[in-house]
């Protein structure tokens, strides 16, 4: 079978003109003539591409597909293994040893008794956009203040430092810096976070990191699990945030319908989960040959997962490149992957999504935005999670 498999010259990364929520024309493309393709890495090795959501989750579920950082075989350079606690690029038992400790901090009985503070942090944040007055870019007003504040909360960063901290971390996953920049970024946070483990060490307070220095788990690790909480909580849900309400935005009727109906509220957040799939795409390497949908992955070739079109793929999905808030099989979406790697934070997101865009529509009946839609500048595709880099919204304000 594998002979007659299409073949995608190289990992395309442009969205299609006209629609800032689908995936790239050629990944659609590869997807039509089926669920995996040949590719080529940016750094020139042959690879495998997955774009159909029963392969992806299949991958996603198979030990024998490794997350580890240091087996990516994408070009003629070595990787280094992922520092100590970073275990989103670790296996089993590595990867264990660094998720167990977490596993009863973000519960979705957790997640509820913290619903009421997030709601008090979205109405502050909806409090000083209502007061300033229209116009305002969604993203710095609403999209990036409340997922920082909780996770910087439940993590225990204090209030002071959430500003400096969400800079950096902006500026290390936005996809827009030099190398220099980006390593210099990175290092401040290491630096920052070392710090902030050695004080919750020595002065515990009510938070998930003072929690974890009571296990075996070193300064370093900390470091390590810390950085993969406050970048993972942060970046992903601001873009889900403020990509959600652009795509609402564009969608008037599907608005209307969530506007009209509270209770749709936790069916339209799944619905856009999977609909704009912000995590698009990562990367697994065979530990030995693989059957996989009638081709053998030989040992040692990473393979691409899109999450984007496999949230999108018709043998799964009716209708999949429609935003359709009452869509009953939704919740299936693979945003926050499948496996041992699925999202620690998922309910906590969720929660987060939840209460901001129900608070948002319900507080500003006529939100829409500022300028044309072909306007909103997109953050690039470099950027680890995608989203827009800033959403100028408009209402109509009372006197």
């Amino acid at each position: 079978m594998s002979e007659s498999l299409h073949t995608v010259t190289t990992l395309p990364t442009t969205r299609q003109a006209g629609c800032p929520f689908d995936p790239p024309a050629e990944l659609l493309e590869a997807r039509g003539h089926g669920p995996i393709s040949r590719c080529t890495h940016p750094g020139g090795r042959p690879g495998w591409l997955i774009t159909g959501y029963d392969l992806v989750r299949s991958v996603l579920a198979d030990s024998r597909f490794s997350s580890r950082k240091e087996l990516l075989n994408v070009g003629d350079f070595e990787v280094p293994p992922a520092p100590p606690g970073e275990f989103l690029l670790m296996d089993d038992p590595q990867h264990r040893r660094y998720r167990k400790p977490l596993a009863g901090k973000f519960t979705v009985r957790r997640m509820r008794l913290l619903s009421m503070r997030i709601e008090q942090i979205t109405a502050d944040c909806l409090d000083a956009m209502e007061k300033t007055g229209p116009p305002a870019d969604l993203v710095t007003a609403f999209a990036k203040p409340i997922p920082t504040m909780v996770i910087c909360e439940l993590l225990g960063v204090p209030y002071e430092d959430r500003g400096s901290f969400q800079e950096q971390i902006d500026t290390f996953m936005g996809g827009e810096v030099s190398d220099e920049e980006l390593v210099a970024a990175y290092t401040a946070t290491q630096e920052y976070l070392a710090e902030l483990v050695a004080a919750k060490r020595a002065h515990p307070t009510d938070d998930v990191l003072s929690e974890l220095t009571d296990s075996d788990l070193n300064d370093e690790e900390l470091k390590g699990i810390s950085l993969i909480l406050l970048a993972a909580g942060f970046d992903t849900t601001a873009n889900m945030l403020s990509l959600g309400t652009f795509a609402l935005l564009r969608n008037p009727a599907q608005l209307a319908a969530l506007r009209a109906d509270p209770a749709l509220t936790d069916q339209a957040v799944e619905e856009l989960l999977r609909y704009l799939s912000v995590a698009k795409t990562f990367m697994r390497t065979a530990l030995e040959d693989i059957e996989l949908g009638g081709t053998t992955i030989e040992a040692g070739t990473t393979v691409v997962l899109s999450y984007h079109t496999a949230n999108r793929d018709p043998e799964r999905f009716t209708d999949p490149h429609v935003l359709d808030l009452r869509r009953q099989d939704a919740g299936g979406h693979l945003a926050f992957s499948h496996g041992i790697h699925q999202c620690l934070g998922q309910q906590l997101a969720r929660v987060e999504m939840r209460v901001a865009f129900r608070a948002l529509i319900d507080r500003f009946p006529t939100l829409r935005l500022a300028v044309p839609a072909e306007e909103v500048v997109l953050r690039p595709e470099t950027a680890d999670i995608y989203g827009v880099k800033s959403l100028p919204v408009t209402w109509d304000a009372t006197s």
